[in-house]
């Protein structure tokens, strides 16, 4: 079936929302269950002593819930955080998507599942389409660094996503099918049980995308094509594979979770048919494995006392394979061109382990009299770090970074708490720096003030240490002498939020500063050779306002921000400006029909012109830019069959962004462009979700 043009989109968009009213649903919690919940508070984990309400950590903490995640149709973890401000993406036709936070790039974010980091950096980012989202009870997001518990890479800040768990006596089942008219399909499977201390899940997941360009038609059904120009596409064609199994325990004072992971990712990055002929082409494959294990125990002591400790075991494989493929016969043959091929394995072993005193904080009185105004952690942080791989030297390389951390809550005044922390770690490449963090926190009834300082770093990765690729292009070289990227973070942020019977009110003001020293550059030392060295420097400060209103059954959400980024040319030309400003903006409406069990969403984000600057190979600057862009999302939900059967159909970027204008410098894989990909143009979506539970 082929979709109508676009003169006759606004019929079908009318036609798909009238449908979806009556038949359409995103999985949502029973609406009774719903209105006895909608005003508790959400219960976060990152850097907490333990789980703890957000309105109690002395963090700024984001929350975005499984609710909002079906209510977004997110696909994978950048659907998730689209609507998010302070976080811009990037694409690349191969690597996928990047993420940006408070104006720092990707390779300062540091992504953690349950706690334990990911690994498989291409180019500084991991790839937002890798990370399944179907097992996701919450994703929380903390802005700044939090390298004091977390070390390397949480310099911008940290995502962390935390999977579900089974929490009652009961055994489900679930199936997931999801299809966009941009060429995807998706299918699911997950099961649960649990039985007094013991609980299980499984999930098996498969993402199919068969490649897109802009002047591509529309199909349900993916129809055969010539091995023409049509075969090459702007975004290629991949295949996922997901699977997860845990295993829960937990009885009075102990508790253990094990997961172990498994991802497998195949990329295929068609060519253009050769000249004069146009009967062969050369084909790209890039295949990625994950296996991710994680073991977690908790024991508890008397008085408030707890021992955490966690062991992980991850390992990522990335194969780039060239075939000379015959378009007559469909046959192929390997490359003979050695630097076509190539392989990279990277492992992590990680232990870290807490001791924590975690006192309940009770009534002011209280406090004092039973001596509960200090909390705090002592622990320690080991990993083990090995990469392999033809274009690292030696061909072999390993770095252990063996790290004590200590921070506490003290709590001086009624409703104010003060939380230092300090990071001491010794590496085996590169001399680690002292990292100190400072928090406070303080509540005036209605009002809750939250400020911070702390010191964040990034340690230079395996490739800008020890990386070696020499053929006729290439002639670059990494650097054992490099120094870890250190900044200073300022973070304020005043919040007032109120509740009243069946009405919640919020808004909060946040602002930050980033200096960050030894930046990590490529850069040009003689002739063709390059290598990475610690000359840059970069600032970035933003100022963010969000509210949200709910009312019965309406939500309603807006927020506004400012990001500025420093020009590090800025220092040796005068016609280059010493910041480049960015706004954002978001909104979203959500709105329930509770007899009908429908459920309305819809969400905007506006990404305003992001300046900056290059110097050119002969000295000159040119000012780059991406153009600004809004996105549009609408859906509609419905329930049927007891909540057991949902079914959700709307439309995804209304807008019809595909392209935007920009000038950019050339990149791992595309060249100077004047635009840059941004979305896929209008889609369509229906998804269907089955769950069972006894």
């Amino acid at each position: 079936m082929i979709l109508p043009n676009a003169k006759t989109n606004k019929t079908i968009i009318n036609l798909l929302m009238v449908f979806c009213i009556y038949v359409s649903q995103a999985q949502t919690p029973d609406t009774s269950k719903l209105n006895k919940t909608q005003n508790l508070e959400d219960v976060v984990v990152t850097a907490q002593y333990q789980p703890n309400t957000i309105d109690k950590s002395t963090y700024k903490i984001k929350v975005i819930d499984a609710e909002k995640i079906q209510a977004l149709a997110a696909v994978n973890l950048k659907d998730a955080l689209s609507n998010e401000l302070n976080i811009r993406f990037s694409q690349d036709p191969v690597l996928g998507s990047s993420i940006s936070l408070q104006g720092l790039s990707g390779q300062n974010v540091k992504i953690l599942i349950d706690g334990v980091a990911l690994i498989g950096r291409q180019n500084g980012n991991l790839d937002l389409s890798q990370i399944n989202i179907n097992n996701i009870e919450r994703i929380e997001i903390v802005e700044g660094p939090l390298s004091v518990t977390y070390g390397t890479n949480a310099l911008a800040g940290v995502i962390n996503i935390i999977t579900k768990k089974p929490k009652t006596n009961s055994v489900g089942a679930g199936l997931n099918l999801y299809y966009e008219t941009n060429n995807t399909y998706n299918a699911g499977l997950n099961f649960s049980a649990r039985k007094k201390s013991h609980g299980f899940t499984a999930n098996i997941n498969r993402n199919y995308f068969n490649g897109w360009n802009i002047k591509d038609k529309q199909y349900l059904v993916p129809e055969k094509t010539l091995a023409d120009t049509n075969r090459f596409k702007s975004w290629k064609p991949k295949e996922q594979y997901f699977g997860d199994i845990q295993y829960n325990f937990e009885k009075s004072k102990f508790k253990l979770n094990y997961r172990t992971a498994y991802f497998n990712e195949l990329i295929v990055n068609r060519g253009f048919p050769l000249k004069p002929y146009y009967e062969a082409a050369f084909d790209d494959y890039y295949k990625t494995q994950r296996l991710d294990n994680t073991l977690y125990t908790n024991i508890k002591f008397k008085n408030f006392k707890s021992y955490n400790n966690t062991l992980a075991y991850n390992y990522y494989r990335r194969d780039k394979t060239t075939y000379y493929k015959n378009l007559t016969d469909l046959t192929e043959q390997l490359s003979p061109d050695s630097s076509l091929q190539d392989t990279a394995v990277f492992t992590a072993a990680m232990a870290r382990g807490s001791f924590i005193s975690s006192k309940p904080y009770e009534t002011w009185e209280d406090t004092i009299a039973k001596h509960n105004w200090l909390n705090y952690e002592l622990g320690y942080d080991l990993n083990y770090n090995y990469a392999l791989g033809k274009r690292i030297k030696n061909k072999t390389q390993v770095i252990g970074d063996y790290a004590a951390f200590a921070s506490a809550e003290i709590q001086p005044y009624k409703n104010f708490i003060i939380r230092p922390g300090l990071r001491y770690a010794y590496n085996t490449v590169y001399k680690s720096p002292l990292t100190p963090s400072f928090n406070i926190k303080f509540n005036i009834n209605h009002w809750t003030f939250r400020a911070s300082y702390a010191k964040g770093f990034r340690a230079p990765d395996l490739k800008e240490l020890y990386f070696e690729f020499v053929d006729i292009n290439h002639n670059i070289f990494g650097n054992t002498e490099l120094k870890p990227e250190q900044s200073d973070n300022y973070n304020l942020n005043v919040k007032f939020s109120r509740k009243k019977l069946d009405k919640d009110f919020s808004f909060d003001v946040s602002a930050f500063y980033n200096d960050i020293d030894n930046l990590i550059t490529l850069a040009l030392l003689s002739g063709s050779q390059y290598s990475y060295i610690n000359i840059g420097k970069f600032k970035s400060y933003g100022t963010s306002l969000n509210g949200t209103y709910t009312h019965k059954k309406l939500t309603l959400s807006a927020g506004t921000s400012l990001i500025a980024r420093y020009n590090d040319l800025s220092s040796d030309f005068s016609n280059v400006e010493e910041f480049s400003y960015t706004p954002e903006a978001r909104a979203s409406v959500q709105y329930k029909i509770e007899k009908w069990k429908t459920y309305i969403n819809c969400f905007y984000k506006y990404s305003g012109k992001l300046p900056g600057y290059n110097q050119n190979s002969d000295g000159t600057v040119s000012q780059t830019f991406v153009q600004d862009f809004h996105m549009l999302d609408a859906n509609i939900s419905k329930q049927l069959f007891k909540n057991r059967l949902s079914l959700s159909a709307g439309v995804k970027n209304v807008l019809n962004v595909n392209n935007v204008t920009a000038s950019l410098a050339g990149g791992a894989h595309s060249g100077n462009s004047s635009s840059t990909p941004i979305a896929m143009g209008r889609t369509y979506f229906i998804k269907l979700q089955y769950a069972f539970e006894k």
